[in-house]
């Protein structure tokens, strides 16, 4: 018998309305608390210990993925799902590799949400069909995807950056120091081999990390 206690993270109320009554169609599944930042998520799981988090990847501020590492290293236990718009594989092996336990498109059949709600409360991990493939595809053709090098800090940082952001906006939003932004910014540039901002954002497009 399904029982699990959500909260619910997405900056936009509209999304956390429609996500609680879709979920809580299913019996057992109880939204507890809501969040609309990475910040606030990572306050809220420390105080109501929920089953599993229902997190969105793109939010002014902490975004999901870096939310969901701090989440994950001082809650080795905490089971998470990315509820996100973003299909690339380049973003569900980085959440992956952080530790979530499931990665669900925005775009995918609703009842994936509630399913996966339902595997990763039973231990299991849970991706929507169509990312599967990708990542399938990707490791099957042997295709080497260079945001793989990547730790999930530096990955976090490069959308980032790639997206306009200046390195004290960076610093600021990841809570942490410009000088190690900079340290960040220079091997993201080693290991993507882009020698400039301008290589960085077509580099990030080319991958479908940010819109062209």
């Amino acid at each position: 018998m399904l029982s699990a206690k959500l909260l619910l993270v997405d900056d936009h109320a509209v999304v956390r309305s429609g996500l609680r009554r879709l979920l809580e169609l299913n019996k057992g599944i109880e939204v507890i608390a809501e969040a609309d930042s990475g910040e606030q998520a990572y306050q809220l799981y420390g105080y109501l210990q929920p089953d599993i988090v229902v997190m969105d990847i793109s939010m002014p501020g902490m975004g999901g993925l870096e939310s969901a590492r701090r989440i994950i290293k001082r809650h080795p236990a905490a089971k998470i799902i990315i509820f996100s718009m973003h299909e690339t594989a380049s973003f569900a092996s980085q959440a992956l590799r952080a530790g979530v336990k499931g990665y669900v498109t925005k775009t995918g059949v609703a009842e994936d949400l509630a399913h996966a709600v339902a595997e990763v409360a039973s231990g299991k991990t849970f991706l929507s069909a169509e990312i599967a493939e990708k990542i399938a595809l990707q490791t099957l053709s042997g295709d080497d995807d260079p945001i793989q090098q990547l730790t999930a800090r530096e990955f976090e940082v490069f959308r980032l950056l790639a997206d306009g952001k200046k390195i004290e906006e960076v610093a600021d939003m990841l809570k942490i120091s410009q000088k190690t932004v900079a340290n960040y910014y220079t091997i993201i540039k080693q290991k993507l081999e882009v020698s400039s901002p301008i290589e960085m954002v077509r580099f990030a497009i080319r991958h479908g990390l940010i819109e062209g």
